[in-house]
């Protein structure tokens, strides 16, 4: 098919006229390029555009929102409690319809005692503070005064008690763990005070949880802390002569117990030798008591079955017994009438006890 380019030409020129294309005068559309550079003309005020501008970041601020790995977010819708956001983009209504409070529920707060801290309330440095020095004096139970600084740390369990429950939780806590502590400390004396501190923080500690948690404060005591702990400053010289003197004390009760301790475990060892011996002695002589009595019992019955040569025989064997060992010995037969005056009795002279007639050394009469 052949093109009639001069007519199409024609057709052309009519229609950018208007005078054809769309039924005669009907006008054209605009183009795009013409939309385009009118758009381009036309110019904006600049304050529309800086509102135009803030209320995108408002809104986009206000609406969206994100939140740490170690806090919570609680909305409130018109100042009522709605929900709670958890770590991470989240999303709520423009300000003016819910608000976003953040509250840390994994940080570790502190709260010092009788202290200060020297570079920011997270530094766990302290020192002590003159204000402060009333809040760690203390009566102990022996009427005695102490002076006891300690530390409460805390986080916080649950964020709607904590925002809602309890009008100014920070107050409360320092109230209530300063009552707490004076009332541990009261019921100790003040060598425990001193000495037993890891006890007495203990129980402060257990006292002082279930007090916040009675008052729904949504508060978990992490720890509670003892310093050391002391007695006031002009009372100290006669606080140490005190300790001096006790330590002098228990001295002298370790050493009464080592002497008792040596002591008597010897006199119980002497007293069972005592009785060991006694026993042996005693067993020695009834042995020997019924050894002599079974000998009287052999005699005597050999005595019954001949009584004279019997009677003989146990008179000339003691009499054999006792003699030797009485010394010299002059025996005259009691029918001798007449002594001669030098009769010569030496020293080896022996008398026979059967006839009583002397003996010389050699066993001669004489």
């Amino acid at each position: 098919m052949n093109w009639d380019w001069d007519k199409l030409r024609e057709k052309q020129e009519k229609f950018e006229k208007g005078q054809g294309g769309f039924g005669g005068g009907i006008p054209r559309p605009p183009q795009m390029d013409e939309f385009l550079n009118k758009f381009k003309q036309f110019k904006f005020p600049g304050g529309i555009i800086m509102i135009v501008v803030l209320f995108l970041l408002f809104f986009g601020s206000s609406t969206f929102f994100t939140i740490g790995v170690d806090e919570v977010g609680v909305i409130q819708r018109f100042g009522k409690y709605e929900r709670i956001c958890q770590p991470g983009l989240n999303f709520k209504l423009p300000a003016g319809i819910e608000k976003l409070t953040k509250v840390k529920v994994k940080r570790v707060y502190n709260e010092a005692f009788g202290f200060k801290t020297i570079n920011g309330a997270d530094n766990q440095r302290f020192t002590t503070a003159n204000e402060d020095l009333e809040v760690a004096l203390m009566l102990t139970g022996d009427l005695n005064v102490a002076v006891v600084p300690w530390i409460v740390q805390y986080r916080i369990s649950n964020p709607y008690n904590y925002l809602f429950k309890v009008k100014g939780v920070r107050t409360l806590l320092r109230d209530m763990a300063e009552a707490t502590m004076r009332t541990v400390i009261g019921d100790r004396s003040i060598n425990e005070v001193i000495s037993k501190r890891d006890e007495i923080a203990i129980a402060a500690k257990q006292r002082l949880q279930k007090e916040m948690t009675l008052n729904q404060t949504g508060i978990h005591i992490v720890t509670l802390e003892m310093k050391k702990t002391d007695v006031p400053g002009p009372v100290q010289p006669s606080f140490n002569e005190v300790n001096e003197a006790v330590q002098e004390k228990q001295q002298m009760i370790y050493k009464a117990k080592e002497e008792y301790n040596k002591a008597v475990p010897a006199a119980r060892g002497e007293a069972k030798r005592v009785i060991k011996d006694s026993e042996g002695y005693a067993l020695d002589r009834i042995n020997r008591a019924q050894g002599d009595a079974a000998r009287f019992t052999a005699v005597y019955k050999e005595y019954v079955k001949a009584k004279d040569v019997t009677r003989r025989r146990l008179y000339i064997e003691a009499m054999a017994g006792i003699l030797p060992k009485l010394g010299k010995k002059y025996i005259i037969d009691s029918d001798q009438k007449n002594l001669l005056p030098f009769l010569n009795i030496g020293a080896g002279a022996s008398v026979s006890p059967l006839n009583g007639q002397f003996l010389n050394g050699n066993g001669g009469k004489k």
